[in-house]
C-alpha cells in the first residue's frame, strides 16, 4: 500500500519547494540590505568553504548538489570578486582547489547571523519537535532517493 498522504495533486514538491523559495528570498533580500554583495547560491559556495576551506571544485559540486559548469561559474564569479581563489593541488593539476580570501572570511559572522536570523523567522510558531520531524522526514525522503 502507498505511503503517500498526499491528496491527487498535492505535489510535496510544492510544499518543500514553496518553503525553500520563500526563505532564500527572504535572505536575499537580507543580503542585498547589509549590502553584502552576494547572491544566495555564492553565498552557499562560501558557506562550505568556511567549513572546509581549501576543499576541490568537484568537492563543492557535492556539497551544494550543483552540477560541474554551474560551480565553476560560481566560481568564477567569486574570484573576480576576490572572494576566493583557485590554486591547481600540487600532485595533480586537473583539481583546482578553492580558498577563501580575508575579504570573504570576514563576511562569514555577518552573513551566517542574516541567515540564522532569516531562519528564526521562517520556524516562527513552529515547536523544536515539529522541527526535528521535518528535519528527520527530509532526511528519510532524501535518502530513499539518493
Amino acid at each position: 500500500m502507498p505511503n503517500n498522504h498526499f491528496k491527487r495533486g498535492e505535489l510535496y514538491s510544492f510544499i518543500t519547494g514553496k518553503a525553500s523559495i520563500a526563505i532564500a528570498r527572504r535572505l536575499q533580500k537580507k543580503f542585498n540590505t547589509a549590502t553584502l554583495n552576494l547572491t544566495i547560491e555564492q553565498w552557499s559556495v562560501l558557506y562550505h568553504l568556511w567549513k572546509q576551506d581549501g576543499i576541490s571544485q568537484q568537492d563543492l559540486c557535492k556539497a551544494t548538489f550543483r552540477d560541474k559548469p554551474s560551480i565553476t561559474r560560481l566560481v568564477d564569479n567569486l574570484e573576480k570578486a576576490g572572494l576566493v581563489k583557485r590554486i591547481a593541488a600540487e600532485n595533480d593539476r586537473r583539481i583546482n582547489r578553492i580558498y577563501l580570501t580575508k575579504q570573504a572570511q570576514k563576511l562569514q559572522q555577518e552573513s551566517m547571523d542574516i541567515a540564522e536570523e532569516t531562519l528564526n523567522e521562517a520556524l516562527e510558531g513552529v515547536s523544536p519537535e515539529k522541527v526535528e520531524i521535518c528535519k528527520e522526514v527530509l532526511q528519510v525522503v532524501y535518502d530513499n532517493l539518493k
